[in-house]
């Protein structure tokens, strides 16, 4: 079945637009190939999608040795913000990048409302 880019475009712009303190986000396969991003000016669709197979490749391995099961969620925090990563099935991730000032369990309610979304365009 054919992925309606377009529309995985549309509903990562609104929840980048409408959510406080998000900076980007993007929807990627596991193999880090960028299926729809809206990012910051300066960074690279696809290295940022080939990082996020990478994170979610080290955060499976990561569940699976310490016997933690299916991996939900990636949560990487740096010194000016931190990135999501999030399942959206078995063939896509959703990236969110954020700024420190971000309200996280806002931002995880967010998230998941938007993944709601972006499974029903991808099933």
């Amino acid at each position: 079945m054919a992925i309606n880019a377009e529309k995985l475009g549309m509903i990562i712009k609104d929840f980048a637009s409408a959510t406080s303190d998000v900076e980007g986000a993007a929807v990627v396969t596991p193999d880090g190939l960028p299926l729809a991003t809206t990012l910051p000016s300066g960074m690279d669709d696809e290295r940022v999608s080939a990082m996020s197979a990478a994170m979610l490749s080290l955060g499976e391995r990561i569940g699976k040795e310490l016997v933690r099961g299916t991996i939900d969620r990636i949560y990487v925090e740096g010194a000016k913000g931190f990135s999501v990563l999030t399942s959206c099935g078995e063939d896509t991730v959703f990236l969110v990048l954020a700024t420190k000032a971000a309200k996280q369990g806002l931002l995880m309610l967010e998230i998941k409302r938007t993944v709601g979304e972006l499974q029903m365009v991808l099933s």
